[in-house]
């Protein structure tokens, strides 16, 4: 029986579905993004004890369709943008629709009528919080970062980030900086 879990793409959310589906006594055969395949066919109880378990924890057992595929794209995107090494060089169109097996189309416009923002948009939302947080590591320079998370420029960079934040990167960095100073002078 295969199951939907709304969760992000971490080992312990992994690990907690997994607690949770062994304690009503069925076996998780493959735990992959948003999905869980359970070898038993569960009944309604079960079904209803582990969405009750998984809420405890912030994780959803989701039913719709819909909701499945946007599941689906948000961790794809997440798991792109903050926990691979590299983005893959291929465009985040052709990269969902070939990992999901949908029309990049129809995925898209379920995406923008349920979230109410493209996919285009939840991405850049991402990016910029990967950027932020490796602005904050300050172990790469802007122009890596802008390599790294595959920018045309630093430039393009620059005026996403001061679009979706309000500050140039340069001003978040000296903000982060001043913040630093302050703690130290307490």
């Amino acid at each position: 029986m295969l199951l939907y879990v709304k969760y992000m793409v971490s080992l312990r959310c992994k690990l907690v579905v997994k607690q949770e589906i062994q304690k009503l006594g069925l076996h998780c055969v493959n735990l992959d993004l948003g999905t869980v395949e359970v070898l038993e066919k569960m009944t309604d109880s079960q079904r209803e004890q582990l969405s009750e378990n998984l809420m405890k924890y912030g994780l959803e057992l989701l039913d719709d369709k819909r909701n499945i595929i946007i599941s689906k794209i948000k961790g794809l995107i997440i798991e792109m943008i903050h926990y691979s090494d590299e983005i893959p060089k291929v465009n985040f169109s052709d990269y969902l629709s070939e990992k999901l097996g949908y029309d990049y189309t129809y995925l898209s416009n379920t995406f923008s009528e349920i979230q109410g923002i493209t996919i285009q948009q939840f991405i850049i939302i991402h990016k910029i919080e990967r950027v932020k947080e490796l602005l904050l590591y300050d172990e790469l320079n802007l122009t890596e970062i802008s390599y790294k998370l595959q920018y045309s420029s630093v430039a393009h960079l620059s005026s996403q980030f001061k679009k979706v934040t309000g500050l140039s990167p340069s001003f978040f960095k000296k903000l982060k900086n001043k913040r630093l100073r302050n703690l130290e002078d307490l």
